[in-house]
């Protein structure tokens, strides 16, 4: 029996589906921003992949048995990257490449992440491993079924938000990108401690 295997699609229950028939008689629902429908089926060796379009052409493409491995190669590489999508902070990058990995190696294809879904965290691991005396590996299994909203919930937690703010202020000083305030604002004489001033300011327009 073929064992086939659809690539995943965001499911909206609002999202509304529109049947077109294609060119072989069979009918497929598009999205109504869905120009291709990609379907891929596995039997035994053979891999084989069906395109649907939303004007009813219709293709299919078996790949050739010496080329199995660059498109395996390809197509792990592709979700590998994928996984970093959102993340802004590399720390953050590699942790979800290890989630990713971790889940694979464990079996599981169809992973629901959302962008973004680690930032703050190798901080929050930082954090805790200074407050809590245990080690990275510890943390790392103490965060790993954790929501991004009970990560945000322990970032702002009293126990840890000094340390998270003060890890924080240590990274962004220590960054090529950090701009020294005290200068730009000494271009206007305005170095050292501001002196209290009386009455407003008004800017015209």
């Amino acid at each position: 029996m073929a064992d086939t295997v659809e690539a995943p699609v965001a499911k909206k229950s609002t999202v509304e589906k529109v049947p077109v028939t294609m060119s072989d008689g069979s009918v497929v629902e598009f999205n109504k921003k869905q120009k291709l429908v990609k379907t891929s089926n596995i039997e035994g060796d053979s891999v084989s992949i069906r395109l649907d379009f939303v004007n009813g052409e219709t293709r299919n493409f078996t790949i050739p048995g010496d080329m199995i491995a660059r498109f395996a190669a390809h197509g792990a590489e592709q979700k590998l990257g994928d996984a970093i999508a959102g993340e802004t902070e590399i720390a953050d990058a590699v942790l979800s490449v290890d989630d990713l990995l971790g889940r694979l190696n464990a079996g599981e294809w169809t992973i629901t992440r959302s962008a973004g879904a680690f930032a703050g965290t190798s901080i929050l691991i930082q954090a805790l491993v200074e407050a809590s005396g245990k080690d990275v590996a510890a943390i790392k299994d103490f965060l790993a079924n954790k929501t991004q909203a009970e990560k945000l919930a322990l970032r702002r937690s009293e126990k840890l938000k000094p340390i998270i703010e003060r890890l924080e202020a240590a990274k962004a000083s220590n960054s090529k990108n950090a701009v020294d305030t005290d200068s730009l604002l000494g271009e206007l004489g305005l170095g050292g401690d501001p002196a209290p001033r009386k009455g407003k300011a008004t800017v015209d327009a």
